[in-house]
């Protein structure tokens, strides 16, 4: 067996170490057309911001470790040019040496990875304008701040712009961000989102959402960046950060299928529409592990299992890819956010049916000292109680339980599986009813019918259109400091003495801080013959959609 593998970092590599565990016989060459054949991308940031001091930290393995011991032919700064697939042979070029020669094979994986888009912009190709891809990109930005510059610009607020945006508030640049979509971290719902746009602000980011750069000049200070909207930013860096495309030039040129997006289709055992060749990682397109739709999420974890799926099918071992649920999460500032499966937005663009539930737990037991808190958001199917996606923002824990809900996706688990989840607990890690039981709890009894529940965004419109009426059960004190518009306000400790100030010919909507009084008043109310449902997430939930506005 003689397998070529193009591309390493994470899907060729991995593809690679794991082909020669499976066979010591079979003659293994991987390509890589840089210098470095695997390398940690989402290390790349926090070099620039000195986090990562030490450069060779971000080489996951060199091509001389992997020669030993893995007796791995591997040729880095050979980029492969063509496939021929009726003679099954590649054409190479050497870049070291100029040469271009052919490599025969009996089984090739293409894992050529995305490339940063750079928009056809005037000036977009001025020095100073940088993406960030590999370990060149990064030298080149980090010689920049080390070089004192005062000013940068990052167009793209997603994951690895706003990674580097933190690591420039460290090395005290002044940071622009310009973001097409009216909020940061597009795949994330809105409100999830905000605080960390607060944050971003608190720390001196100027935002501009719902802009465009359309223009970069080249002037005395440094670099003009013209906007859509008419404002002219300085800078003396410029970083693109607006997403990446599927290297998939080789593929189309060998008439390989691929799909609408560019991605190179594969099967669930990742192979192309050609049976002796394969492709992982960025450049394919795979099936969305939720809605079964095909789908493109450049994601380092899924790359990685790829490339072992591709190796064992070559091998014999029948491994099928599940899909990419986009599992991703961000720091930043001491804060989390973090996702999984579906998004709200996903869903309502898919007019697929869903309900939601907020909840604002603290990350461990709160009597136990330094408990910080989080918001969780779990999207889930009405009918089955399948969980399609969550959402979650906050400091300690959000990890941990985005992680759970990943796999409870996976497992195609419900809502009501997750009031059953035996987890851990001792008060410094979680609480006797976990956030993740506490989310099947609210979800379980909305479903039940136990728990009825009214999504904000529906409670204001009633309110002002049918005359729903907007009940708050905190105390007047935690009413007096803000509350939802007309709103009034019956303390839950009160509402059984004051139930004949209510109609029972009129809808009510209730609602508290988080949710737990307003369940509470759900069950008083409901038993006593009154139409009521609890308006979801509570006032926290509130201030999280009003701010977002």
């Amino acid at each position: 067996m003689k397998l070529l593998i193009v591309g390493g970092v994470a899907g060729g590599a991995s593809a690679a170490t794991r082909a020669r565990r499976l066979s010591e016989a079979a003659e293994i060459i991987l390509f890589e057309r840089g210098p470095d054949v695997s390398f940690a991308n989402c290390g790349l940031p926090y070099h620039v911001g000195g986090v990562i001091s030490d450069r060779d930290k971000l080489l996951v393995t060199t091509p001389e470790r992997l020669r030993e011991r893995f007796r791995l032919d591997v040729r880095t700064r050979n980029s492969v040019e063509a496939i021929d697939r009726q003679r099954k042979v590649v054409r190479v070029t050497d870049h070291a040496t100029g040469n271009t020669y052919e490599e025969s094979y009996d089984k090739l994986i293409l894992a050529p990875g995305a490339a940063p888009i750079r928009p056809p912009l005037p000036g977009i190709d001025l020095p100073g304008v940088e993406t960030l891809r590999n370990l060149q990109d990064v030298d080149r930005i980090k010689a920049a701040v080390d070089r004192g510059i005062q000013q940068v610009v990052v167009v793209g607020a997603g994951f690895i712009g706003l990674e580097l945006v933190e690591n420039f508030v460290h090395r005290g640049v002044a940071t622009t961000v310009v973001e097409l979509s009216d909020q940061i971290l597009p795949p994330l719902d809105k409100e999830i989102v905000t605080p960390l746009r607060m944050l971003l602000e608190e720390r001196g980011v100027t935002l501009h959402l719902g802009d465009s750069a359309i223009a970069v000049e080249s002037v005395p200070e440094g670099l003009k960046v013209y906007l859509k909207s008419g404002l002219i930013l300085m800078a003396q860096l410029v970083i693109l950060g607006v997403g990446v495309r599927p290297e998939n030039q080789l593929a189309v040129d060998a008439g390989l299928e691929i799909g609408p997006r560019g991605g190179i289709r594969v099967t669930d055992q990742m192979q192309t529409t050609d049976p002796d060749i394969y492709a992982v990682g960025d450049a394919v397109e795979i099936r969305d592990a939720v809605t079964g739709v095909p789908t493109q999420v450049p994601l380092a974890g899924p790359a990685n299992r790829q490339g072992r799926i591709a190796a064992d099918q070559i091998f014999g071992r029948d491994t099928r890819y599940r899909g990419t649920q986009g599992t991703a999460i961000l720091g930043l500032f001491g804060k989390t956010v973090a996702m999984t499966g579906q998004s709200e937005k996903s869903l309502r663009r898919a007019n697929r049916p869903f309900r939601k539930v907020y909840i604002h737990p603290a990350h461990h037991a709160g009597y136990y000292p330094g408990a910080e808190g989080m918001t969780l958001k779990l999207l889930f199917d009405p009918d089955t109680g399948q969980i399609l996606g969550a959402q979650g923002v906050g400091g300690a824990g959000v990890d941990k339980r985005i992680d759970l809900l990943a796999m409870a996706i996976q497992a195609r688990m419900t809502v009501e599986d997750l009031e059953e989840a035996e987890l851990s607990y001792a008060p410094q890690y979680g609480s006797a009813k976990d956030p993740i039981n506490m989310l099947g709890f609210v979800a379980g009894g909305l479903r039940r019918g136990d728990h009825p529940q009214i999504d904000l965004e529906d409670a204001l419109a009633q309110s002002y259109a049918s005359g729903l009426l907007l009940i708050d059960v905190r105390t007047a004190a935690e009413f007096g400091q803000g509350h939802l518009p007309g709103a009034v306000n019956i303390p839950v400790d009160e509402l059984r003495d004051r139930l004949a100030e209510l109609s029972r010919d009129r809808d009510l909507a209730v609602y508290c801080q988080v949710g737990q009084r307003g369940y509470l008043a759900t069950r008083i109310l409901l038993q006593s013959g009154y139409r009521v449902r609890n308006i979801g997430g509570g006032y926290r939930t509130y201030l999280l959609w009003r701010d977002s506005q």
